[in-house]
């Protein structure tokens, strides 16, 4: 469906939620090196609970390497607060790369400045800075899934039966 980069997480509660969601929507989560925890973190497995097993995982060695292997188009879009594009007036395919940067760094500037068109940002009220992580991922991710719904209910339904 999509794919879900989250840039050098820090925080594995996070990173736990997040896989549980991609499992659900038949997402990839791709982590970007270096991680604050080690993936076999049982707080990371305690919040996607039986679902770390069933994630499509793939994991980087750097930003460079995924960079590489995948560079900024416009099937890529950087959330970031350091933007006006609101990130439901973004459009979204299927297969498209959803970036985040890390709880305390957010995606390195020089990215977001070469890539203007790209980034994306949630509205929020003047008291606060930034939302959790994995709050902001589902946020873009569902507007993801409303633009490009069609089929996946049954393709869900037919999961859920296959499994009874």
């Amino acid at each position: 469906m999509f794919n879900i980069v989250l840039v050098e997480p820090q925080i594995p509660p996070n990173t736990g939620t997040i896989g549980r969601l991609c499992v659900n929507l038949g997402a990839t989560l791709h982590l970007v090196k270096p991680l604050g925890f080690d993936i076999d973190d049982k707080a990371v497995k305690r919040a996607g609970l039986d679902y770390w097993d069933k994630l499509d995982l793939v994991v980087w060695e750097s930003f460079a390497d995924f960079l590489a292997a995948h560079p900024v188009d416009k099937h890529t879009h950087l959330a970031t607060t350091k933007t006006d594009n609101l990130y439901f007036n973004a459009t979204y395919k299927k297969g498209d790369f959803l970036l985040f940067g890390s709880e305390t760094k957010g995606i390195e500037e020089k990215v977001l400045l070469e890539n203007p068109k790209q980034c994306i940002t949630i509205p929020m009220g003047g008291a606060g800075r930034s939302l959790n992580l994995g709050i902001s991922v589902g946020i873009v991710t569902y507007e993801a899934l409303r633009q490009n719904y069609e089929g996946f209910e049954k393709i869900t339904i037919a999961n859920s039966l296959k499994e009874k």
